[in-house]
């Protein structure tokens, strides 16, 4: 059964199922898809959450032995599934296979992929996972529908405004969800339910923080490396949070590899930068980053994100904030050392 991520609130009122798929590339539609099935899990009573990377020589067994292990913790528990590359493999293909058709007792389990290509998506292995769990699409919003996606977002928190205050949001985040989340969340705390003047929304939006994380990526596309540390220590010491920080970057990493995909194709590159909501300046940013980095080492540092993702949340013993400068200053470099 395929769900749209608005239906998914209502299908969890009805009940769990034991698999949930969750394909796409949209950071706050899988967090947002992600957190609603946590919550409603443990909330009935799975407590115990384990979390599986299938990166490159991953052990499918661990998969199997999970399945025929017993907590000694909790009698339910979640198993997360991430495969970043959308590819598990022939090993991989048979553990998806069974897990659909024979779910693991007391267990939900949650399979997290990117968008896939056309292979994948008419495989043996998502065809059972299509046919026997719960998926969900996890598209980006079109520009077109952003004005109006922003609005029934600011209509759950009771506020609403006219559509130029829409559209004028919708620029400012440039197709990023996100930031746009974020901008939600503070008109929300700044003002009460009801109407939004215009002028306030504007004044809101545009009153940032000194620094902000999309600024940190920007100095990163630049391959200003003094300036990127010197936005990095200035959110952490204006209480920013690593989590938003590795979002925003994994973001702007995405929409440079699916660009720098295309130019390796011969597509054209301007039109994949729309495609990747890339507008405006940072396109010139963006074509200064292709000049100066290659596919494997984009790819290399959204898994180092990846890694990062686990330190911030104590699975690593590292210092997230250390592993983020170290990434940001090395990929600013590269390329621009004279």
């Amino acid at each position: 059964m395929r769900l749209k991520p608005q239906e998914l609130e209502r299908h969890l009122a009805q009940g769990l199922a034991p698999l949930y798929v969750l394909m796409g590339d949209e950071p706050l539609a899988q967090r947002e898809s992600l957190d609603a099935i946590r919550a409603t899990a443990r909330a009935a009573g799975h407590d115990e959450r384990t979390r599986l990377t299938v990166e490159r020589n991953f052990n499918w067994q661990q998969v199997t032995a999970f399945g025929q292990s017993i907590s000694l913790f909790a009698s339910r528990r979640i198993l997360e599934i991430v495969i970043p590359s959308g590819k598990p493999g022939v090993d991989g293909g048979k553990a998806l296979q069974a897990l659909a058709t024979q779910p693991i007792p007391d267990t939900v389990t949650i399979i997290i992929l990117p968008k896939l290509e056309r292979d994948a998506k008419n495989s043996a292995w998502f065809a059972a996972l299509e046919n026997h769990g719960v998926s969900l699409a996890l598209h980006e919003v079109a520009p077109s529908a952003l004005p109006q996606w922003i609005a029934a977002r600011l209509s759950q928190q009771g506020q609403h405004t006219d559509q130029e205050t829409l559209e004028f949001l919708a620029h400012q985040v440039e197709g990023n969800l996100l930031a746009a989340h974020q901008e939600i969340q503070k008109l929300g705390l700044l003002y009460p339910e009801g109407a939004l003047d215009g002028s306030k929304v504007r004044e809101a939006v545009l009153n940032v923080s000194r620094y902000d994380a999309f600024q940190l990526g920007d100095a990163v596309l630049s391959g200003d490396s003094e300036h990127a540390v010197r936005i990095l220590h200035g959110l952490r010491d204006e209480g920013a949070q690593p989590v938003a920080i590795m979002s925003a970057l994994a973001w702007v990493l995405r929409g440079l590899i699916k660009v720098k995909y295309a130019e390796t194709q011969g597509s054209n590159v301007s039109s994949a930068m729309q495609q990747a909501r890339i507008y405006g300046d940072r396109q010139n940013l963006v074509k200064r980053a292709l000049s100066r980095l290659n596919m494997r080492q984009l790819e290399a540092a959204l898994q180092k994100l990846a890694e990062i993702d686990k330190a911030g949340k104590g699975l690593l013993n590292q210092d997230p904030w250390l592993e983020i400068s170290r990434l940001c200053f090395g990929l600013a470099r590269i390329g621009s050392r004279k």
